[in-house]
């Protein structure tokens, strides 16, 4: 697989290279600051971009930019955004361009191999992967809405299903029989007003479609954490 990357921590980024090429991919460019990225990415047309959120000069959001930018110029192009905090403007925004090849992690989940590298696969077969804490400011933000409705279980499985996991890892993950699993879906779906089915990524993309109707919503901005 070959992979753009784009990190301006140097120790980080460096980390991050060597598990993907010890994994078997092919890192073609690597980006550092903000300008750097958009660039490397319309050259390359890597398989997958794997980007910082902020990045220098403005340590803002330049990495997020550049890769709602290079959808737009690149269509379906996934991209693996990772982030220090949960920033839900950040996540709507990129799945605004529909969900499909998209993934938004948090830092620290790179330090968990197996999950990482499960994500960037996924991602780059045209999945989604989602961080569970990003899942779950989504849905705990949205107020007066169906979601409202669900119980505990089925927000739980909601959850699983937005960051990506099928009916086998979900019942595996909540320790419960795959028909239960179907069954929530089922419940999940109609509460949200959603067509069932359980054709795997589509029920994913309609659920984060859902989830990111929110976005029309103007939202108060938080403070700027270096």
């Amino acid at each position: 697989m070959r992979v753009v990357m784009a990190e301006d921590n140097a120790l980080l980024r460096e980390g991050i290279v060597m598990l993907l090429t010890s994994a078997g991919h092919e890192v073609v460019a690597v980006a550092t600051s903000g300008p750097e990225v958009l660039p490397a990415l319309l050259t390359h047309r890597p398989d997958i971009a794997v980007l910082d959120v902020r990045m220098p000069p403005g340590f803002r959001d330049e990495g997020l930019r550049a890769a709602v930018a290079a959808r737009e110029e690149i269509p379906g192009l996934p991209v693996l955004v990772l982030s220090q905090y949960v920033e839900e403007s950040y996540a709507t925004e990129l799945l605004a361009g529909g969900a499909s090849g998209v993934g938004y992690l948090l830092k620290d989940r790179v330090g968990r191999v197996d999950e990482f590298l499960d994500a960037l696969d996924r991602v780059a077969a045209g999945g989604t992967a989602l961080d569970p804490e990003v899942v779950t400011e989504l849905l705990t933000r949205r107020r007066d809405s169906p979601v409202d409705s669900l119980t505990p279980r089925e927000r739980e499985v909601l959850e699983l299903m937005a960051a990506g996991l099928d009916n086998t890892a979900i019942a595996k993950a909540l320790t419960v029989t795959e028909r239960s699993v179907s069954k929530h879906i089922g419940n999940v779906f109609l509460k949200l007003g959603l067509p069932p089915s359980d054709s795997g990524h589509r029920r994913v993309l309609a659920v984060l479609a859902y989830l990111n109707e929110r976005r029309d919503t103007p939202q108060p901005k938080k403070p700027h954490r270096g």
